[in-house]
C-alpha cells in the first residue's frame, strides 16, 4: 500500500443570514455569485447549505463552504477577487443581509460505504 499526503486542504467558510424581505432574491443571487467564485481558480468546489437552527433575529441562514486548493490560493483570492465580489451582494442586500466568514483546516476525512 502507498500512501501520499495531501496538501492541507482550507474550507472558506461564508454563514449568510439573509432578511426573509429579500430571501428569495437572495437565493437567486447566490446561485449566481457561486460559480462567480469558482471561476476565480482559487477553489475546487462550494457546497450551499441551509442552517436548519431558528436564529432569534429572524431570517434565513445559510453556510456556503468553499474549498480552496490551498492556502496561497485563499490569500490571492482575498488579494485579487474578494473586495469586488463581496460589493455586488452589498450593493444588493446593504442591511438586509449580515455575513461572516471562517477559514477551517481540514485536519482529516472519512467516508463510509455499507453497499
Amino acid at each position: 500500500m502507498i500512501l501520499t499526503k495531501k496538501n492541507k486542504m482550507i474550507i472558506y467558510n461564508v454563514t449568510v443570514n439573509i432578511d426573509d424581505s429579500v430571501h428569495n432574491e437572495w437565493l437567486t443571487w447566490i446561485k449566481e455569485h457561486i460559480p462567480q467564485v469558482l471561476a476565480t481558480g482559487k477553489f475546487t468546489e462550494a457546497k450551499l447549505t441551509k442552517v436548519l437552527v431558528e436564529e432569534e433575529m429572524g431570517g434565513q441562514t445559510y453556510s456556503i463552504q468553499y474549498r480552496a486548493h490551498s492556502k496561497e490560493a485563499l490569500q490571492d483570492y482575498y488579494a485579487n477577487h474578494a473586495e469586488q465580489l463581496r460589493q455586488d451582494g452589498l450593493q444588493k442586500f446593504a442591511d438586509k443581509m449580515l455575513a461572516f466568514r471562517t477559514e477551517l483546516e481540514v485536519i482529516d476525512e472519512y467516508s463510509v460505504d455499507f453497499k
